[in-house]
C-alpha cells in the first residue's frame, strides 16, 4: 500500500498539471478516491490513444482492464500485457504500473469503490465502442455522436465525482446531490470540449483522431480530410468557432454547478473552481489565437496565469460573487498577478 500511494502521488502531476492541483486539495479518503479514479481513467485513455496498435488489440486490452476491477490476479498480470504499448512516456509508465493503482482501488471503502467501478467501467465500455467503430482512427461524424463520445470520456467523470461528493460530504444531502447530478455532465463535458479544441492539430497528427464533427466541418466548407490544410484554415476555424459556442454554453452550466456547492465544502469548491477557471482562460485564448491552427500549436495558458488564478481562486473561494467575478475576468483577458 505505501508503495502504491507513493507511485500514485509521484505520477499524478506529470500526467496532468492542472487536475493534479484540483485533486491535491481534496482530503483523506475522498482525495484518494478521486486520485485513484483519475489515474484509472488515464490508463484507459492511454490505451485508447495508442497510435500504432490495432483496434482489436486495443479492445482486448480494454476488456482486460475491465476484468481488473473484480480480479486482483488480473490486475497484477495486466502490466505484462503492455510490452508493445507506445505513446507519451509518462502515460505509458502509468499504464505499466496499473497494478499499483488497483491496489489503491481495492483499499477504498466498499461504497466508494462501487462508485469508482461503476463510472470508470462505463467510460471504458464507451471507449471500446468508439475504438471498434473507428478502427483506423476516431472520426466523429455528427454533433449527436460528439455528445455521446463526450458522455463516455467526460460525463461519466462528472457523475462519478458528484456521487463521491454526496458520499463523503455531509452538507451535500440527497436533494442537493440530485440537483448537482443534473448539472454534472455539462460541467465535465465543458472541460472535455475545451481540451479537444485546444488540441485539434495534435490529435489529428499524433493520435490520428479528429473529434470536430464531419457534418459541422462540411457545413463550413472543410472536412476531416482537409482539417489541417492551409487553404481551408478559414473554413475549419469557422467550424471550430461553432464548437467554441457549445463550450461556452456548457461552461455556464459548469459555473452554476460550482456555485451550488455549499461554502462549508471548501475543498470541493476548490477542486472544481480550478479546472473551471483554466477552461475559461483557455477558451478565451482559443478565440484570440487564430494562427494556432495554422502553426499546429496546442493552446495553453501561461504558468503565471495558472498560478494567479489558483491564488485568487483560493482567496475568493467562499464568495459566490467573487468566484463569478473571477470566472468572468478570466474570459476577458489574461489574469496575471504581478510578482507571480
Amino acid at each position: 500500500m505505501p508503495e502504491a500511494e507513493r507511485f500514485a502521488r509521484e505520477i499524478l502531476p506529470p500526467v496532468s498539471r492542472t487536475f493534479a492541483l484540483s485533486i491535491r486539495v481534496l482530503p483523506g479518503t475522498l482525495g484518494r478516491a478521486v486520485m485513484t479514479a483519475y489515474l484509472l481513467c488515464r490508463i484507459a485513455d492511454t490505451l485508447e490513444d495508442e497510435p500504432r496498435m490495432r483496434a482489436a488489440d486495443k479492445a482486448a486490452l480494454l476488456d482486460e482492464l475491465l476484468r481488473c476491477f473484480d480480479d486482483a490476479a488480473a490486475a497484477e498480470a495486466f502490466p505484462a500485457r503492455l510490452d508493445d504499448l507506445g505513446g507519451d512516456v509518462t502515460h505509458v509508465r502509468l499504464a505499466r504500473h496499473a497494478h499499483l493503482v488497483f491496489v489503491l482501488f481495492r483499499d477504498l471503502p466498499e461504497t466508494t469503490r462501487a462508485h469508482v467501478r461503476r463510472w470508470v467501467c462505463e467510460m471504458i465500455v464507451g471507449m471500446k465502442k468508439f475504438v471498434l467503430l473507428y478502427p483506423n482512427g476516431i472520426r466523429i461524424q455528427s454533433l449527436e455522436e460528439y455528445k455521446e463520445y463526450c458522455y463516455y470520456v467526460a460525463g461519466t467523470v462528472g457523475y462519478l465525482v458528484t456521487d463521491l461528493w454526496h458520499e463523503h460530504v455531509p452538507s451535500i444531502g440527497v436533494r442537493l446531490h440530485g440537483t448537482l447530478r443534473e448539472k454534472s455532465r455539462a460541467f465535465a463535458e465543458a472541460l472535455q470540449t475545451v481540451n479537444i479544441l485546444k488540441d485539434v492539430a495534435r490529435d489529428a497528427e499524433k493520435e490520428n483522431s479528429i473529434y470536430i464533427p464531419e457534418e459541422l466541418l462540411r457545413a463550413h466548407g472543410s472536412s476531416h480530410a482537409t482539417i489541417l490544410a492551409p487553404e481551408r484554415v478559414r473554413q475549419t476555424r469557422a467550424a471550430i468557432a461553432a464548437m467554441v459556442q457549445i463550450a461556452w454554453k456548457d461552461l455556464d452550466g459548469a459555473r452554476s454547478y460550482l456555485l451550488l456547492i455549499p461554502r462549508r465544502a471548501v475543498s470541493i469548491r476548490l477542486s472544481c473552481v480550478l479546472p473551471l477557471l483554466f477552461a475559461c482562460a483557455t477558451l478565451r485564448d482559443l478565440t484570440r489565437t487564430p494562427q494556432a491552427l495554422i502553426r499546429r500549436e496546442v493552446v495553453k495558458i501561461s504558468r503565471a496565469e495558472v498560478k494567479s488564478l489558483t491564488l485568487i481562486g483560493f482567496l475568493v473561494i467562499l464568495s459566490n460573487r467573487g468566484l463569478a467575478w473571477l470566472a468572468d475576468r478570466a474570459t476577458q483577458r489574461p489574469f496575471v498577478v504581478m510578482g507571480i
